[in-house]
């Protein structure tokens, strides 16, 4: 869409004369022959830009140019200036005008001027909304859970996220531990201020140091020039250190001293450099026992262990799985482009009997995958994985039967599920299942599971 500009001069020639070149570059222009009326215009109407001239009758454009402050800050002002009125000009730049044009109108700089400027806007516009998008994704909106559980997850990240307290999130793989680091920092007063996220376990032990604290050219083999650290990229925000349990006990050393002291040394330094850095760490493992082992160090783990928030388990909050499936179905019928409504009756049952071991990250996989792979408008078992089709002769049918056929099906299931776990080695299946091998091997023919 193209900016909207209004030129303000006495002088008629130069408002006809500047609006007609601005039109030509496809700009759309208004006129206002004094500041007073420009003002009234500016009442009615927003404007991009305003190019004004400072000596008018009725209203100079420093008057004009306060009252756009006041009005609509976001609006930018050129003002047009005589080379006699540079004092007042350098005045109105400190007051919030953008830039200037010295009389005669040079058409082509004035040109140059107001593209670098509609540039600018553009920049930080979308530097705005990116921002917001991602304070939107990370803030409550991506944590999805009714449960008791939950809720008591997200009145901690509430709590926590207005402190400056050091955070440990605790609780298994998959169950979302980095999206409530980001939810703490993008819900803290370090929002503006950058998120620097590292794995601990995904650096190698040799350059991990360099990594985290930066180093001088020449430190080591490698170092062909200066490097700034994630500590100092992180500098008035959060560090996120996710699985600090991998962290190799000679760093934790340093990493303590730089959450004590809050300073850090780049490798191959003698000189500290002071940081403001809030630090938010993750772990699957049971800290408390890598302490006992020796494999965390004490003073690190009270450290980091300010606040704990552990995160539940799948299991301990099944009410949440369908919420959950239905938050991810939405998500990925809207990237994927499918017209997929939800989950049918019998895929959420089987849904609610999986054992989730890969946690909630599991679960996206799944949906993500079904989603992909479904039919008709809602998900069904048969869309599902292969491992989880099982589930629909296992699970306790809508509508009972037999109890003898109910059983026989989750005996079919079972035995088709050991089967599969050994690698169709009946012999291990039969002793898996303290059953003769001959019975076994029955029972196969009886439930048509030969093949």
């Amino acid at each position: 869409m193209p900016g909207k500009i209004l030129v303000v001069d006495d002088e008629k020639d130069i408002n006809d004369s500047l609006s007609f070149i601005l039109e030509k570059e496809g700009y759309l222009v208004e006129q206002a022959e004094n500041g007073k009326v420009a003002y009234d215009k500016i009442l009615n109407a927003y404007y991009d830009l305003v190019i004004t001239d400072i000596e008018m009758p009725m209203m100079k454009g420093t008057e004009l140019l306060e009252k756009i402050s006041a009005i609509t800050p976001q609006t930018s002002v050129i003002m047009i200036t005589a080379y006699g009125s540079l004092e007042t000009t350098i005045k109105a730049l400190r007051n919030g005008a953008q830039d200037y044009i010295l009389k005669p109108i040079e058409f082509d700089e004035i040109l140059i001027k107001i593209k670098r400027l509609f540039d600018m806007k553009n920049l930080i516009s979308e530097n705005q909304l990116l921002r917001k998008e991602i304070q939107r994704t990370y803030d409550f909106s991506e944590l999805v859970g009714k449960s008791l559980a939950m809720n008591k997850v997200f009145e901690m990240i509430q709590t926590v996220a207005e402190t400056e307290s050091t955070v440990l999130i605790t609780g298994n793989s998959g169950t979302g531990k980095e999206l409530v680091a980001r939810a703490i920092h993008f819900n803290s007063k370090r929002k503006n201020k950058p998120f620097v996220a590292v794995n601990c376990g995904a650096i190698s032990e040799n350059l991990i140091e360099s990594e985290l604290f930066g180093h001088k050219r020449g430190a080591f083999t490698g170092a062909i020039s200066d490097k700034e650290g994630y500590l100092k990229a992180a500098d008035g925000g959060t560090l996120f250190l996710d699985e600090i349990s991998e962290m190799p006990l000679q760093l934790q050393v340093k990493l303590l001293r730089v959450i004590q002291e809050k300073e850090i040394t780049p490798v191959g330094t003698t000189y500290s450099i002071p940081i403001n850095v809030r630090f938010v760490a993750t772990t699957n493992k049971n800290l408390q026992n890598e302490v006992e082992t020796g494999k965390f160090r004490e003073d690190l783990f009270y450290r980091l262990n300010v606040v704990e928030l552990n995160l539940p388990s799948l299991k301990e909050r099944p009410e949440d799985i369908p919420i959950l499936a239905d938050h991810f179905v939405n998500k990925y019928r809207k990237e994927i482009g499918k017209n997929v409504k939800g989950i049918d009756s019998s895929a959420m049952r089987a849904l609610l009997h999986y054992e989730w071991k890969g946690e909630v990250r599991e679960l996206e996989n799944i949906i993500e995958r079904s989603v992909i792979f479904a039919k008709n408008e809602f998900i069904t078992v048969e869309d599902l994985p292969q491992s989880m089709h099982l589930l629909k002769d296992v699970l306790i049918p809508e509508k009972p039967g037999s109890l003898d056929d109910f059983i026989k099906k989750v005996e079919r299931g079972f035995i088709l599920k050991s089967l599969e776990t050994n690698n169709f080695d009946k012999d291990k299946v039969a002793k898996q299942l303290n059953l003769g091998l001959s019975t076994l091997y029955r029972k196969i023919k009886d439930y048509g599971l030969e093949q």
